[in-house]
């Protein structure tokens, strides 16, 4: 037997152990100034059932062991509408002969941080990579790394109407194996509310789209932007301010900073800047990018080199300082959290298996191990969530 199929065996013997445990006693409610962590994973050909919960203490950095909250198909990207208290999660799927596509589930979170399944709706294409919900919890957005985008009609309970647009991207750019048409990759709702700006890899171009709250649907609005071809763009993330958007491009690990004019739904750009350390030459592609809540600094993941970069941000301009890397512990960091109160980064490294805790200087930007380190099959997308009561 080979060392991975050794490991996969074990992880699976972990897995089995606590959700027999999680059968025979209820999980605890999180202690207060604790969070909960949900873990989206790939469930093919990997030993997870898939979303895992834990949870964090961030005065310590320590995690708790993993907890299979819901059994999903490939559930590759997760969001949580913290009001509402629901948790919405993309089957990265083909689909059926008779249903094809991937599909959009809904769950609501209870007091101790349980999933209950609520709907699912078909995302009306393949490979659904990227979900987000409105802030005033209308409408649910999905990018099908396909070829389209997706909105969907959210009802008063959370569950989610049948798709009220599925728009098909066109088009192609430079590189013939990995641009060979459109490839939606994520979608980010602006912090206006009123847009959602769509990332899309085999276009090289940033798309917007109109929100119609009434609805749930959206509409292309104006021309977007456009990248150096060849930067596969992939992932945004927004400035607390709302003036500045932040792409990273997997296939040319870079960042492009953009202004962003909520009022016309206009983009910008202002810089592009290597995500990788001087004079690097080996493969790697860049994942995650997250803004640091205190809008101090910018944080992207790079696969193959195994590394947080870490960024100050000009708080005038929007650009960047690369401040330096920090290595994730693990191989391939597809994705990272960074805790609400901005003390905490989690690096979900997908091919060793593991999620490593990260203590954040709140004067630097850097970052420094806390010792902490789970193991989860397959980690892809780490998401937050502090329940406070009397919310939905």
């Amino acid at each position: 037997m080979n060392r991975i199929a050794l490991s996969f065996l074990i992880l699976a013997a972990l897995g089995a152990m606590a959700v027999d445990a999680g059968q025979r006693a209820p999980a605890q409610p999180p202690s207060a100034g604790e969070a909960l962590v949900y873990v989206g994973t790939y469930t093919r050909d990997t030993p997870s059932k898939g979303i895992y919960r834990l949870r964090l203490d961030p005065d310590t950095g320590k995690l708790s062991a993993p907890e299979l909250a819901a059994e999903v198909e490939n559930p590759s990207f997760l969001t949580i509408h913290p009001e509402r208290r629901t948790l919405y999660a993309v089957s990265e799927t083909r689909g059926t002969p008779d249903e094809p596509g991937g599909r959009l589930t809904a769950f609501s979170i209870d007091d101790r941080g349980g999933l209950m399944r609520l709907n699912d709706q078909s995302t009306g294409a393949a490979g659904p990579v990227f979900v987000s919900v409105a802030k005033d919890a209308t409408t649910a957005v999905v990018a099908n790394y396909s070829g389209s985008v997706a909105s969907f009609p959210i009802s008063a309970d959370g569950r989610l109407k049948p798709a009220a647009s599925v728009i098909k991207h066109e088009g192609s750019s430079v590189d013939p194996k990995r641009q060979q048409g459109p490839h939606a990759h994520s979608v980010n709702i602006d912090p206006s509310d009123r847009f959602a700006l769509v990332a899309d890899l085999g276009l090289d171009r940033v798309l917007v789209y109109a929100i119609d709250h009434a609805r749930g649907a959206i509409e292309r609005r104006g021309p977007g932007a456009s990248v150096t071809p060849g930067s596969g763009p992939r992932h945004l993330a927004f400035h607390p301010n709302g003036r500045f958007a932040y792409l990273i491009n997997e296939l040319s690990s870079t960042v492009t900073v953009f202004t962003w004019d909520a009022s016309t739904g206009a983009l910008k750009e202002v810089q592009t800047l290597s995500a990788l350390p001087a004079g690097f030459s080996g493969t790697s592609y860049t994942a995650e990018i997250q803004v640091h809540p205190s809008g101090r600094f910018v944080y992207g993941s790079n696969r193959g080199h195994n590394s947080i970069a870490i960024f100050s941000v000009d708080q005038e301009t929007g650009r960047l300082t690369l401040v330096g890397h920090e290595p994730t512990g693990g191989d391939w960091p597809r994705h990272f959290g960074i805790d609400p109160t901005g003390r905490i980064l989690i690096a979900a490294n997908q091919r060793s298996n593991s999620l490593v805790v990260f203590r954040i200087d709140a004067k630097t930007g850097r970052l420094a191990a806390t010792g902490s380190t789970v193991e989860v099959a397959s980690p892809v997308c780490v998401k937050f969530f502090q329940p406070t009561r009397g919310s939905r």
